[in-house]
């Protein structure tokens, strides 16, 4: 008579694997190692996974569901914000309104979710990003960038169009910053020992983000183009104004 199959030993196996992974690659991982790692046999490996490249595709189709739901979470809160709010003007930026406030928690409650996922496959974007190169998943992370850079470019192309953020930042350079952030953001996870304060992240990657778009105010802007050349000169003291002042001095 068989012995039944352990109902933990997939989740042993998988567990010791993401460790395997972490430490050596793709590439350097073995199946003997993983199988060592958590007192199973190879037989035990291969009665779940027909290769360790199997198991990678099983971690990375979950991160990318993941991932997936988040872009989709994100779409569907911005739809509702629009359809119940309207869309955000130059002045909901300017004034932080209530609109504005609301907004930016919409958008930190999206963040943080991208955030949680980020911190839950850590190991598997990591493996992405630098330690599956000649495996076939050497292009997967790069393809979600792309998708991910092109959304946030044309979002930001939107709230240039709406006088919403500064028009002097290109869209494509825009996203590859916000893009670039989050991907050493989750190199960082990759080596942190505990769970960081991810709200406190998302609140602080958003104020970041919004500072450094906003539109300018006062002297700043008054410095950029012919029009503001032309309406710092307007400011600057004639000479009965200066003569004025001095009178008014004695």
């Amino acid at each position: 008579m068989s012995r039944p199959a352990d109902p933990n030993a997939k989740d042993a196996l998988t567990a010791a694997a993401r460790a395997e992974f972490a430490k050596k690659g793709l590439r350097g991982a073995r199946v003997e190692d993983i199988t060592a790692a958590c007192g199973l046999s190879k037989g035990a490996f291969y009665l779940h996974f027909e290769s360790k490249e199997g198991l990678f595709k099983s971690l990375v189709d979950a991160f990318m569901a993941e991932m997936a739901a988040c872009g989709a979470s994100r779409l569907e809160g911005m739809q509702r914000f629009l359809a119940d709010l309207g869309p955000l003007t130059a002045d909901d930026f300017r004034w932080q309104s209530e609109r504005f406030q609301r907004f930016t928690d919409l958008e930190c409650g999206e963040d943080l979710r991208t955030l949680e996922a980020m911190w839950l496959y850590r190991d598997v974007l990591d493996v992405l990003l630098s330690g599956c190169q000649g495996t076939p998943f050497e292009r997967t992370i790069w393809e979600l960038i792309d998708l991910e850079h092109a959304r946030v470019a044309e979002n930001h192309r939107q709230f240039q169009a709406a006088g919403c953020c500064r028009a002097d930042v290109p869209a494509e350079l825009f996203g590859s910053m916000i893009i670039g952030t989050y991907l050493l953001v989750g190199k960082r996870m990759a080596r942190e020992q505990e769970k960081p304060d991810l709200a406190l992240w998302a609140r602080a990657l958003h104020s970041l983000i919004h500072e450094g778009s906003a539109t300018r105010e006062g002297p700043a802007q008054d410095l950029a183009g012919p029009a503001g050349a032309h309406r710092q000169e307007k400011s600057k003291p004639t000479r009965s104004t200066r003569k004025s002042d001095a009178r008014s001095t004695k």
